[in-house]
């Protein structure tokens, strides 16, 4: 089968030293970003996030009243 070739995993040793970096860099980045959201505190933060997401969805669910004309 001329078409099914196997690609084979890059490992770190395959990349080029500055693409290396690179990637330790963002994965350094992204685990910092990690650790901010488990500082003390942050838990409200979260909950109030997830409050007003759920008070949003909720509100856009409700059917809307009719509005009362009123009677003269």
């Amino acid at each position: 089968m001329a078409g099914s070739q196997t690609i084979r995993a890059m490992d770190e040793e395959d990349l080029d030293p500055r693409e290396a970096e690179r990637d330790r860099r963002r994965d350094r980045e992204t685990r910092a970003a990690q650790r901010e959201l488990m500082r003390a505190g942050m838990g409200k933060v979260f909950k109030q996030i997830q409050d007003a997401q759920k008070k949003a969805a909720d509100e856009a669910q409700m059917p809307k009243r009719p509005r009362d004309r009123g009677s003269d």
